[in-house]
């Protein structure tokens, strides 16, 4: 791999956020329960890492604020749109994998 500054990779990383969170907006048919069975995070990991990384540089934010950075809207509107009743499959698989962070 060739030798990337650190400004670059912070660039090339911001970029690759960006366009998985678009990913996720218009995967909307894409449920958080799937997310997880499948990758082992979902839309709600991703604000939460999200608000981690901003309380650790200082900035407040707070868990409706960063959702609504990923969401793209206010959560309560994305589920009231968007988010449909679980399978009892992807229950029981959500049931039976370990925990995560």
């Amino acid at each position: 791999m060739a030798d990337i500054d650190d400004a670059a990779r912070t660039e090339f990383e911001a970029a690759a956020f960006r366009r998985l969170v678009a990913h996720l907006r218009n995967r909307t048919d894409v449920q958080n329960i799937d997310l997880m069975n499948l990758g082992g995070f979902c839309r709600n990991c991703l604000s939460n890492w999200y608000r981690d990384a901003a309380e650790a540089s200082g900035t407040s934010m707070t868990k409706d604020e960063a959702r609504e950075i990923v969401y793209g809207m206010p959560y309560e509107e994305w589920r009231r749109l968007y988010q449909s009743e679980a399978a009892p499959a992807a229950e029981a698989a959500f049931a039976a994998r370990p925990a995560h962070d």
